[in-house]
């Protein structure tokens, strides 16, 4: 039930927005939220960050940071500032005067959309929500979850939005697609245009203002689907655009082409072409999940997305491929991969960063387990594998130095973070298995290239 809060309307929320002294909270406090909460503290808003884990609030509030891209000195210099806090006390959402939602929407079981967090805190916001407050959803998700899954939630309090009408309703909502990449220094978040939708005019307006007041360009588009498809088509892109090199690369292997060189080769073509690199399967949080939303949700309009999940398909098969790669190194040096010592490098999705969603090295070394391999890992950004939705294993990373290849049955590259010499590993590791194209340039039975 909505509180009785005292109102504030429209023109009250686009003065507070223009003077920098609107309350932005910010609900979910990961690789999204976070950089999120930093960069409207950065434009003078005050920020509170809410989170369910007592852990990261304690951190944050201890000025620290968790986030290993950020840098260390990022939230210390937020709270020595002011204006920045963490809690994980959802009542305080009472006095916000801008909220937006930053939670995870992953896949279940099934590879069908799992809602249950949005669904969770849309319910902990319809708890203390007031007139006059703007909710946005940046989370990734299908087409029609704003208003087909947050809109009732909230409604449900009594008070009103006025979905597509002109006039204001109580509260304003809207949609703002999160285009966060970790690591990515050439784009810090604020550069990333942004866009945003409202399910009404007044809502738009408020999205709008709110977010070109922390961001350098925002794109204003007609509703909450149109942005909500948006950003699932930049992902299915992506994702249907690695599942062909993904293709590609064992239709070359079997050829004894080197699909790195026609890769490199084509991209000397100015117009009609962009490179886009094989690896060993999808991770983080949007490419590899993010079509499969939109394909299920195609499904309710009695349409079948088959490219689409073609695509998902060839790309969760890649750690398989893998898996099957060195198998097939260790059937040739006459060893089992029962018993067998292996060493995964690198367990991050994605070099030089500590971020370890939907990555296909937590695969591989599952899989790998399940064959009755003794496996470790070596990864300087991410020193304790937890178990988690991807695992039921826990698994600290090992001390490492390119001799100490020499210990192990296989060295599988999984990850190419800097600052390992590579050419060095593979002099010193009886078979190597490279899934990144490390060992370029290098030519030696032991290397096997997959």
């Amino acid at each position: 039930m909505a509180t009785s809060a005292p109102a504030r309307i429209q023109p009250d929320l686009q003065a507070l927005i223009a003077a920098r002294t609107a309350q932005v909270g910010i609900i979910g406090l990961g690789y999204v939220g976070l950089p999120l909460a930093l960069t409207f503290h950065r434009a003078g808003f005050p920020v509170t960050g809410f989170d369910i884990d007592p852990v990261k609030v304690a951190r944050l509030n201890a000025g620290e940071s968790y986030l290993r891209h950020l840098g260390a000195d990022a939230v210390r210099a937020a709270r020595a500032a002011g204006r920045f806090a963490a809690s994980a006390d959802f009542s305080v959402l009472a006095r916000m005067d801008a909220i937006i939602i930053c939670v995870p929407t992953p896949l279940n079981e099934s590879q069908e959309p799992d809602l249950s967090y949005i669904e969770a805190t849309s319910r902990a916001i319809a708890h203390t929500l007031r007139p006059g407050q703007l909710i946005v959803l940046e989370s990734s998700t299908y087409p029609g979850t704003t208003e087909e899954v947050v809109l009732p939630i909230l409604a449900a309090t009594g008070l009103g939005c006025a979905p597509g009408h002109a006039a204001a309703g109580d509260y304003f909502l809207g949609y703002s697609p999160e285009r966060e990449d970790p690591g990515n220094s050439r784009f810090a978040t604020a550069a990333i245009p942004k866009l945003v939708a409202g399910v009404n005019p007044a809502s738009a307006a408020l999205a709008e203002s709110l977010y070109a007041a922390a961001f350098q360009k925002v794109v204003r588009v007609s509703s909450p689907k149109t942005a909500e498809m948006a950003k699932i088509l930049e992902n299915t892109y992506r994702a249907v655009n690695i599942a062909l090199v993904n293709e590609l690369k064992q239709l070359c292997l079997r050829m004894g082409i080197d699909i790195w060189e026609v890769i490199e080769a084509a991209a000397t073509k100015p117009f009609g072409y962009h490179p886009f690199y094989p690896g060993p399967g999808l991770g983080g949080h949007c490419i590899p999940i993010d079509p499969y939303y939109l394909a299920w949700k195609a499904k309710q309009h009695d349409f079948t997305a088959r490219l689409i999940f073609l695509a998902g398909q060839i790309n969760t098969e890649m750690p398989y491929k893998v898996v099957e790669a060195v198998i097939s190194g260790l059937n040739r040096a006459r060893k089992s991969v029962n018993g067998a010592h292996i060493l995964v490098l690198g367990v991050a999705y994605k070099k030089d960063i500590d971020d370890l969603r939907e990555s296909p090295a937590v695969k591989i070394l599952g899989l790998l387990r399940e064959l009755g391999a003794d496996v470790a890992y070596h990864d300087p950004y991410c020193p304790r594998l937890h178990a988690g939705r991807q695992n039921a294993f826990t698994l600290a990373s090992v001390a490492f130095a390119p001799a100490d290849a020499a210990q192990y049955d296989c060295v599988l590259v999984a990850t190419d973070h800097s600052g390992l010499d590579y050419a060095a590993i593979a002099a010193c590791a009886s078979l190597l298995i490279d899934t990144r194209n490390v060992t370029r340039g290098l030519d030696a039975a032991s290397i096997i290239r997959c």
